[in-house]
């Protein structure tokens, strides 16, 4: 995995240098070795948002670097001398148009009945690492309006969750392994060079477990030969197989992906 330079294409731009032997990594273990020595900025500031797998895999690795976690109090209104992130649930950067208030329940039945607050973590930090789910409806984390703001203040974005033309407006393509970063520019809306003072430093590599392979075809092995061979050659009490499989043994689309019928049939 080449890690590092990626790292280095997402700050190079944006003065965020970081000290290490920029090389490419045979595993996990090798990159996170490598991790460990990068400096950051002493006023450097993260914001990362999602609490599921993907946000909890991403603060796993941004706990190797020499950063500082900070409650989100604190990092919207303080400075500091250290680099910091927070870390943010979906209750942390949206509110109710009507009162202010929040219920998750209430969120996730009626997301237009609210607005996101995320330009207030937008004018502290410096880098958004996205991990989110977002759903169909609910509000924008940021929109092309916010970023055009004064008050904005992100020039790298890692969006993990790669929604295209969705939450995190300036992700309006995907991103590949081969070349991670390019510029968005905050005022036209348009894709641009890193180098533009206005430009926006996007991260949008849409197969990123594909950085480790090694790592993630033994991971997903150990699960296969743990989990899944068991139910294929004995029991299967909780139906695994049956559960997970889109057709049947006659090549028909099985029960549970019944819903994909139309689209088999072209009429999509």
């Amino acid at each position: 995995m080449d890690v590092i330079t990626h790292l280095e294409h997402l700050v190079l731009n944006q003065n965020l240098r970081l000290n290490a032997f920029f090389t490419e990594c045979d595993n996990r273990d090798e990159m996170e070795s490598y991790l460990h020595k990068a400096k950051l900025p002493s006023n450097f500031k993260c914001v990362l948002t999602g609490l599921g797998r993907v946000g909890n895999g991403a603060r796993e690795i941004i706990k190797l670097l020499p950063i500082k976690e900070v409650s989100k109090s604190d990092f919207l209104n303080n400075t500091f001398n250290e680099p910091v992130f927070t870390h943010l649930d979906v209750d942390d950067y949206n509110k109710r148009i009507s009162d202010g208030g929040f219920s998750k329940k209430d969120f996730y039945n009626q997301p237009e009945l609210y607005k996101s607050t995320f330009p207030d973590y937008a004018a502290e930090a410096d880098m958004y690492i996205a991990c989110h789910y977002w759903g169909e409806g609910a509000p924008f984390i940021f929109t092309r309006e916010d970023m055009k703001t004064p008050e904005w203040n992100i020039s790298v974005v890692a969006d993990i969750s790669c929604d295209i033309d969705g939450p995190v407006a300036s992700t309006i393509r995907p991103s590949t392994i081969a070349d991670p970063t390019y510029g968005y520019h905050k005022l036209s809306e348009q894709e641009c060079d890193l180098s533009d003072p206005n430009a926006i430093a996007v991260m949008a590599v849409d197969n990123l477990p594909c950085e480790l392979p090694k790592d993630a075809s033994k991971d997903f092995g150990r699960v296969i030969i743990d989990k899944i061979l068991p139910c294929l050659i004995g029991d299967d009490p909780h139906a695994v197989i049956e559960r997970a499989s889109e057709t049947t043994l006659e090549g028909n689309l099985s029960k549970k992906f019944s819903y994909l019928q139309d689209y088999v049939d072209g009429k999509v």
